[in-house]
């Protein structure tokens, strides 16, 4: 059972194990982007890329999808970012192994690569752990941890760790080890990324606003919008070396070639952004083609 693209990663390791499902489950064909044009989950397209019997039920807990699971007769049922909860009675009727990837019980829930990143985690991890009704509370199988570098966005770390979860889950699967209970130290909670989170907060610091840029990119995508001017996407940014005086909090300013945004104590340096309808560029690039478009616009006034 899974939805998204580290779901494939997990998947494809199980295809290639001994443990090949036998039958996957994922959620219903969706319209999406700009022409509302339906499409299939990127789990789904793997399934059919591997060859596996695919089931995309638009209520999972319901009769015709619990039997449908039921007449594949599974060993086990495994759970990676499916996106929907699993509820009584299927939670119960099989045996089910769930991937999250963090240690819990620090980051339950929904975004935990996120938010370990935008907290400054040193380290993240993969847990294998049987799911109950409680959000991501069952008991353990097995964790691994995985080191978060300095530099490192969501779409790196999350490859690291679903190539991870692949080998975690095939270990557990070989040896069956037995249960144990979740630490009840060091719990947090994973919110999802709310809409208001992508815009860069200027009452933050630069070293909060880089990683909350690193935490959002390229899946979710961050941006500032400066006052009277156009959002700008931002794909990678650093703390600015002291400048004196940096731009005051929330204002933009072009400084020899760099692109600073005034915050907390300092300035944020955009390395990367993305105009609105176009494609991501270096800073440098962009200013030049704004102070190209300004030299135009004076020319044909």
């Amino acid at each position: 059972m899974g939805t998204t693209g580290f779901a494939v990663m997990v998947l494809e390791r199980l295809a290639s194990s001994p443990h090949r499902p036998t039958l996957v489950v994922t959620r219903p064909d969706r319209p999406r982007g700009r022409g509302r044009r339906l499409q299939s989950t990127p789990v789904a397209q793997a399934a059919c890329t591997l060859g596996i019997e695919l089931d995309q039920p638009d209520e999972v807990n319901g009769a015709q999808a619990r039997e449908r699971m039921a007449a594949a007769r599974p060993e086990a049922v495994c759970i990676c970012a499916y996106g929907a909860l699993i509820r009584e009675p299927l939670l119960s009727g099989h045996r089910m192994l769930n991937v999250h990837p963090s240690l819990l019980p620090r980051w339950r829930g929904a975004a935990p690569i996120e938010r370990a990143i935008a907290a400054g985690d040193s380290e993240t991890g993969v847990s294998i752990m049987r799911p109950v009704a409680e959000l991501d509370a069952g008991p353990l199988l097995l964790q691994r941890a995985e080191p978060i570098r300095a530099d490192d966005d969501y779409g790196a770390l999350a490859s690291r760790l679903a190539a991870l979860a692949g080998e975690l889950l095939v270990e557990v699967l070989d040896t069956e080890p037995e249960e144990r209970p979740q630490p009840c130290e060091g719990l947090t909670y994973a919110a999802k990324v709310e809409r208001a989170e992508r815009r860069l907060d200027p009452a933050r610091t630069p070293a909060e606003l880089e990683r909350a840029v690193r935490a959002l990119t390229p899946h979710i995508g961050a941006y500032v919008e400066p006052e009277g001017g156009e959002r700008l996407g931002v794909r990678r940014a650093a703390p600015a070396a002291a400048a004196a005086p940096a731009p005051s909090a929330g204002r933009l300013e072009a400084r020899e070639g760099r692109l600073l945004l005034g915050a907390a104590g300092g300035a944020l340096e955009l390395l990367e952004v993305q105009p609105s309808g176009g494609r991501p560029m270096e800073a440098g690039a962009y200013l030049r083609g704004r102070v190209s478009a300004e030299r135009q616009g004076a020319a044909g006034g």
